[in-house]
């Protein structure tokens, strides 16, 4: 029997230029193994400064976003793929690089009504010579994803991370400084502007970074979060105003944080292209609300094909 996407050619766009390739490569297998299976013919493009070119050439009905970090996720690729007259999944041009840039991000956020953390934008020689807020407190990139360069420094620390200026450092002369919410991490997927569910994370080693989101036992996800109703309903509420605000398309993922002491929930950044891979939230989240990823990816390329002008180009086949 023929399947849903029988008829369409498919390019998943995959690994990519950033610190984040091989979670990429891995978000893209499972995405391509996915259309296959409905019934859709899929080419895979390991997308490299050539990647306009490797399109117009294979020349797809849709593109299937599976990068993820700088380049594929921040705008750039996004751009391409409006020149070229392709739809694309996910988040247009300016949602992807609003959300990417954490400093403008979060103001767009704080106007909206979404609580954040405090803190800003540091000069990375400043940050590194002397504490510019009390410990605890948290130094991360500003325009990276998955915790990656991602630092806390905590009470008693008698001085910040020398790893910001270092000479491998490559995620900027700026970062981005925030205090540290003690509690818990939570993650709330929205998909066509509704939240799902919230998760709970416990990291294996005490801290979300980027091991313990992609690999094999690297958290433990508690679903739904134990936490209590008013804060969990809120914490779904903040992530759709986030995307909403953010003008982001199809699937997100927010990441949370919430301090039950104190009864304090921050919104910590908005991720565009969500990790679709074996230990990801999102498809977790979905298949929890009877989405399986089957379903999931169908969903991702139908909003594709259906979106119009503002984020994303339309289909240019009718139906």
């Amino acid at each position: 029997m023929a399947g849903p996407l029988s008829g369409h050619h498919v390019a998943v766009l995959m690994g990519g230029l950033s610190s984040e390739r091989e979670v990429s490569l891995v978000s893209g297998r499972e995405c391509a193994a996915a259309l296959e299976r409905l019934g859709a013919r899929v080419s895979r493009v390991d997308a490299g400064r050539d990647v306009a070119q490797v399109l117009a050439g294979l020349g797809p009905d849709v593109c299937f976003n599976a990068l993820h970090g700088a380049w594929g996720e921040d705008g750039c690729v996004q751009g391409v793929l409006e020149t070229l007259g392709l739809p694309y999944t996910h988040c247009g041009v300016l949602a992807s690089a609003l959300a990417m840039d954490k400093a403008k991000a979060k103001a767009v956020l704080a106007a909206a009504g979404v609580d954040v953390p405090g803190g800003g934008l540091f000069n990375r020689f400043e940050a590194a010579r002397e504490h510019v807020m009390p410990p605890p407190y948290v130094v991360k990139p500003n325009a990276e994803g998955s915790s990656v360069g991602v630092f806390l420094v905590f009470d008693g620390a008698n001085r910040p991370p020398q790893e910001i200026v270092a000479p491998g450092w490559t995620f900027g002369e700026e970062v981005m400084i925030e205090p540290y919410i003690r509690g818990l991490e939570l993650a709330v997927g929205v998909m066509d502007g509704k939240a799902m569910t919230v998760t709970e994370i416990v990291p294996r080693t005490g801290f979300y970074d980027y091991e313990a989101k992609y690999e094999a036992g690297g958290s433990q996800h508690i679903l739904p979060a134990g936490i209590p109703v008013h804060a969990f309903e809120k914490a779904k509420k903040m992530s759709e105003m986030a995307h909403a605000a953010l003008g982001c398309r199809g699937v997100t993922r927010s990441d949370l944080r919430y301090d039950g002491i104190n009864d304090v929930l921050v919104l910590l950044e908005v991720n565009t292209q969500p990790g679709m891979t074996p230990t990801s939230l999102v498809p977790e989240q979905a298949a929890a609300g009877g989405v399986d990823f089957d379903r999931l990816v169908l969903w991702i390329v139908e909003d594709a094909y259906a979106r119009g002008g503002a984020g994303g180009i339309a289909s240019r086949k009718p139906g």
